[in-house]
């Protein structure tokens, strides 16, 4: 902001908009007041506060302002580079020849031109004060270095192409030479300052060229003077339009605050509506998932619950087949038993009363006759015992479950299936929920092995290793990358349900080699205390 304002300080001094400017200058010291690091604009404040008071005459003022900024360019505030203290020298300086002290004008031109590496960091500056000190000389009529010193400024400038510094020295060539009475010199100097004033179209200057050919040609003086006038009036109507121009600049610059400070306000209004409009909606998302994820698992839970009620209902109608089946051959064997044997019995024994006949051919066949009734008998009646006996396998409801879904994936599918099911395993003093579970995982390894593996051979075993139970599926299928493929909801699936036997799942697959499932539960966890 600082940097700004001294810019339009600026550009209010060379309007010659000189009361506007010192406004804006006071400004920019108001706004730097508590800042840090800000001794270069402060100096350029200072500079130009004195710039201003020496154009306004007031000369006091002017000094005090360039000796602050003197002040402010000590080699350790401003670097040396920038040549600030030669510029105060040569400021104050100037004001001493605008109020006709030439001697300390003199003086001060000359410290400025002994600052260090001047004419190589601000030749500009150098070339000021060469031509200054020529003139405060010319000034206090001293005629050593002249006009050579206005020369040497002149060539340094035009190298430059200062075209303000060259139309001074050619206005202060113009005097030297009118003070010489060598007319000629004088008006060619004055002439070419008032070219170049028309060309760089700077009005100021082309006053201070007519006034200097007014002085040289007082023949002439009246149509100078004329033109003088004339410009005169125009520069002030240019200078005060100028000054109503800065106005309105500022009136409108801070109409255009005023809006975008509106506009800021709308758009963090904006900013905070849909702010809480983004933070309800995620509130909202997050209620919604959250009940999404409860009915998720309160719908596992219910599947869960489910699956037991399905699985007791299996082993239910599966006790209920076996009652009747036992009832079916308890019945059938005493039928056997009473009917069959006792009427089998009484032919036997009359068989045996017709013995005591003495007919030879007689006693051969009653005798082949009771042989045969005898091994018909025994026959019977381990028939009877067999019926009678009721074996592990046909109470072990699990195994039967099993062996069906076995049976029904062989009458389906093509592929050959191998189960071998470890009898020493008491499936009776298992929970069903890991009976359920073991189940399940058996179930969805053949559905995953019958849509995607193209396998011809599944082998399925289940054995008692040691202290855990060892379900073993594989197949010689296609296979998959088990370490890349991103898990399917199959295998999550049989992973959750081992996690729940507090058992281990591995699963072991590579392409072309087909795929090995390892189950491991320890039936310590799963035994039910008789």
């Amino acid at each position: 902001m600082g940097k700004t304002l001294i810019n339009k300080a600026t550009l209010q001094y060379k309007a010659g908009d000189f009361s506007g400017s010192a406004t804006t200058v006071f400004s920019v010291l108001k706004t730097i007041k508590e800042e840090k690091q800000t001794n270069n604009i402060l100096y350029d404040a200072y500079n130009l506060l004195g710039i201003i008071y020496g154009e306004l005459g007031e000369y006091e003022n002017a000094i005090t302002y360039h000796n602050k900024a003197l002040l402010i360019s000590d080699d350790q505030i401003i670097p040396k580079v920038f040549q600030a203290r030669a510029t105060s020298y040569n400021n104050i300086g100037f004001l001493y020849l605008s109020s006709q002290n030439y001697l300390l004008a003199k003086d001060y031109f000359q410290k400025g031109l002994k600052q260090e590496n001047l004419f190589i960091q601000k030749p500009a500056v150098y070339g000021m004060l060469l031509d200054n000190l020529a003139f405060s000389k010319f000034k206090l009529k001293e005629t050593d270095g002249l006009p050579e010193l206005f020369y040497q400024s002149l060539k340094l400038r035009d190298s430059l192409k200062l075209n303000a510094g060259i139309f001074i020295n050619k206005i202060h060539l113009s005097e030297y030479f009118a003070s010489k009475n060598d007319t000629i010199k004088a008006l060619q100097y004055s002439n070419e300052a008032l070219l170049l004033s028309k060309a760089t179209n700077n009005p100021r200057d082309i006053l201070v060229a007519l006034k200097q050919l007014a002085v040289i040609e007082p023949e002439k003086a009246a149509v100078y003077t004329k033109k003088y006038i004339l410009l005169n009036e125009e520069l002030q109507k240019a200078e005060r339009s100028m000054g109503d121009k800065f106005s309105r600049i500022e009136y409108e610059t801070d109409k255009i605050k005023t809006e975008n400070s509106s506009l800021e306000v709308q758009n963090r209004n904006l900013v905070y509506v849909f702010s809480a409009l983004t933070i309800l909606g995620l509130f909202l998302y997050i209620i919604k998932a959250q009940k999404t994820k409860n009915r998720e698992l309160l719908y596992k839970q219910q599947q869960q619950v489910a699956n037991e009620d399905i699985y007791n209902l299996m082993i239910s109608q599966q006790n209920t087949i076996e009652t009747n089946r036992v009832k079916e051959k308890k019945r059938v064997a005493q039928e056997l038993h009473d009917g069959v044997l006792g009427r089998m019995f009484g032919v036997r024994m009359n068989l045996d009363s017709l013995n005591r006949i003495q007919d030879e051919t007689a006693i051969n066949q009653r005798i082949s006759y009771l042989s045969e009734l005898k091994n018909i008998e025994q026959d019977i009646r381990e028939i009877s015992h067999d019926l009678n006996r009721e074996k592990s396998e046909l109470i072990n409801n699990f195994v039967a479950i099993v062996d069906n879904l076995f049976e029904e994936q062989r009458r389906t599918f093509q592929s050959k299936l191998v189960s071998n099911i470890d009898r020493r395993i008491k499936w009776e003093l298992m929970a069903n929920s890991v009976k359920i579970n073991l189940f399940r995982i058996i179930q969805e390894s053949l559905q995953n092995i019958n849509k995607y593996a193209k396998a011809n051979s599944i082998s399925i075993e289940l054995k008692k290793q040691e202290d855990n139970l060892l379900l073993v599926i594989s197949d010689n299928g296609i296979g998959f990358n088990s370490n890349l493929k991103r898990k399917g909801i199959g295998i999550q699936n049989m992973l959750s349900r081992t996690k729940e036997c507090d058992g281990v799942f591995n699963i072991k697959s590579k392409k072309g080699e087909g795929t090995v499932i390892t189950v491991t539960v320890p039936i310590e966890q799963i035994q039910i205390p008789i």
